[in-house]
């Protein structure tokens, strides 16, 4: 079976699933100067800390706010599932009263209150900053991890290139579909957003790193066959436990979306997009680079190549 035949359908199916979270982004950054809706970890407003007399769910705490003209609601559990810090855009005096009055009845009694104040973003544009820095120092590290990591194979710079253009892609499909989720839904980014986020980074040069690592060992040991014979080779051999893997990570994450809170179910969602995105990437972008690469297709003939000269390992 040769997975690589058909490796420009590859490229041009995940072109067409980034383009329109693409779109997303840039109309949203047009029509309110961000490429996400923001939450209120970005936008500030009200915190609210409460205990109730009896056990509540925490999806009813948001639909009593929403019901009652709150936007931007997010509830967190504080050691219990009777305890709840409440972010909030801005409530004045009287729907704060109001508010409580509801989730007394809902609850079962008044709840007390641990403490109420009105907050800043608490991840503001010196932080977001930092994080994208943060992700592009991380991505040099990559590169220069796999080029020393690599570096018996013939050119090792390929190999970090066409992880980091993985990344990148898993990347663009995650917070595209973040951005359109955002317009269908009303997902907000929050703290959480940029943690899923750094994880599927982590996930996705996980699964590249180890398809790469058989490319490795069969370049030594199959001197005799050309690159993409070695190639699909080490694809074939690799893709059941990459494939297994993931897919019993997915069936975890689509079993807390589906009993798991309501808090954390928004965060499980955006890994798995980012997973399924990985998954993918490593199979049908990352590997298939490299052979595209090495034969000089297209816009890699710009960055020279081997065309179909048997590729020859050093020791």
């Amino acid at each position: 079976m040769n997975l690589l035949k058909h490796r420009r359908w590859y490229y041009l199916f995940s072109a067409l699933v980034i383009l329109p979270g693409v779109i997303s982004m840039i109309v949203s950054l047009i029509s309110f100067g961000q490429p996400f809706r923001l939450s209120i970890d970005f936008t500030g407003g009200s915190l609210w800390e409460l205990r109730f007399q009896e056990a509540i769910a925490p999806g009813e705490i948001v639909r009593i706010f929403q019901e009652n003209g709150v936007a931007d609601v997010n509830v967190n559990t504080i050691g219990d599932d009777r305890t709840f810090a409440i972010r909030s855009s801005e409530i004045g005096p009287e729907k704060k009263s109001g508010l409580l009055d509801l989730l007394a009845a809902a609850a079962g009694g008044e709840p007390e209150e641990l403490q109420f104040r009105a907050v800043g973003p608490t991840i503001g544009r010196e932080v977001t900053r930092t994080a994208v820095s943060a992700v592009a120092l991380a991505s040099l590290a990559i590169l220069g991890f796999i080029i020393w990591a690599f570096r018996n194979v013939p050119h090792p710079v390929r190999f970090g290139a066409a992880a980091i253009v993985a990344m990148l892609h898993d990347v663009l499909i995650t917070t595209g579909v973040f951005s359109i989720m955002g317009w269908v839904a009303g997902w907000e980014v929050d703290a959480l957003f940029l943690t899923a986020l750094l994880t599927v980074i982590g996930f996705s040069v996980q699964d590249t790193i180890v398809v790469f690592d058989r490319i490795r060992e069969n370049t030594r040991r199959r001197r005799d066959e050309d690159f993409e014979t070695i190639v699909n080779r080490s694809l074939l051999e690799t893709v059941h436990r990459s494939l297994a893997t993931q897919i019993n990570a997915m069936f975890v994450m689509i079993a807390l979306i589906i009993f798991g809170g309501v808090t954390i179910r928004q965060f499980i969602a955006t890994m798995l997009i980012g997973l399924l995105s990985g998954t993918y990437s490593s199979i049908f972008n990352a590997t298939p680079l490299l052979v595209s690469w090495h034969n000089r297709e297209g816009i890699f003939g710009w960055f020279g190549g081997n065309g179909k000269r048997r590729q020859t390992a050093t020791a």
